[in-house]
This record gives C-alpha cells, structure tokens and sequence, in this order.
C-alpha cells in the first residue's frame, strides 16, 4: 500500500498498460524485451481489444528482434523446437489468425520450408543463433522487419 493519490482515470491507465519483469543473475547482462517500453503502434491498442493471438504475435516480434540485436553478422535468429526433437526453423516470417493461433514460417536445418502452426496455449518457442547461409551477403533481420510492420496493422 502506498500514500501516492491517482485520478480514477490513471488508475484505469495503468490497469490497461501490461506489465512485464526480468532478473537476471549477471549485472551487465544485455537488455531483454521486457525492459524496453513499447512501440507506440503496439501501445496504442488497449490489451482488451486485442485476441491472445494478436497479443502473442506482438511480443514475439519484441522478444525476436531483442534477440537480434545481439547477434553479429555471421547468424541469423532461429527457433527451436521445444518439447520434442524436429530440430529447428530459421524464421522466416510470423503471422497469427484471431483468436488463437499463431504461425511460423521458415526453413528447417536441410533448407526444406517449414511451417509451425501453434495454438498459443501451447507457445513455447526457444530462440537460437545459427550462422547465416553462405550465399547471402547480409543476415536478414526479421525482427526488425516484424517490428516495422506493427505500425501497419
């Protein structure tokens, strides 16, 4: 409990505003998604009106792009599989279907497409560095890519 005194109208703010936390055990660890403020476009939308899957959506581009920027040039973000051993995705491309489903879309380790098609309930993603194909010049930064295109929806 605290003495501080809020309008009606801040109480109702800071109750739309979610809420995320991180700890880490290193003091110079990197920054995580969780302690940097929203993009404007995703605040915008009050979490009432958003499905679990658009919610999921935006925060997975968040986390994919954090992940990014601690990369160097020779990987490129990819996604691991959790709870089973098929190996991983190097993401492609992210969408979601209201209310409830998210996709992902890729290449498997063979450069096979790949396709992931997850009920949020069921999100487990683990991302990972793989080193990027030696034909292309420059890694592709789909999280910032993704997180551009949060503003457009």
């Amino acid at each position: 409990m605290t003495d501080e005194i809020r309008t009606s109208a801040e109480v109702h703010e800071a109750s739309a505003l979610p809420r995320a936390r991180v700890a880490h055990t290193a003091p110079d660890a990197p920054k995580t998604a969780e302690m940097c403020p929203l993009p404007e476009a995703v605040a915008a939308e009050p979490l009432e009106a958003k499905s679990p899957a658009q919610w999921a959506y935006e925060r997975l581009i968040l986390y994919i792009q954090n992940f990014e920027t601690q990369l160097d040039d020779k990987h490129e973000v990819a996604m691991g599989f959790t709870g089973g051993d098929v190996g991983v995705l190097q993401i492609e491309g992210i969408g979601y279907f209201d209310p409830d489903i998210v996709t992902f879309y890729g290449r498997d380790e063979d450069g096979a497409r790949t396709q992931l098609i997850q009920h949020v309930s069921q999100l487990n993603v683990m991302l990972r560095a793989l080193p990027k194909a030696a034909e292309v010049e420059e890694p592709r930064r789909i999280g910032f890519r993704l997180a551009a295109d949060l503003g457009k929806s």
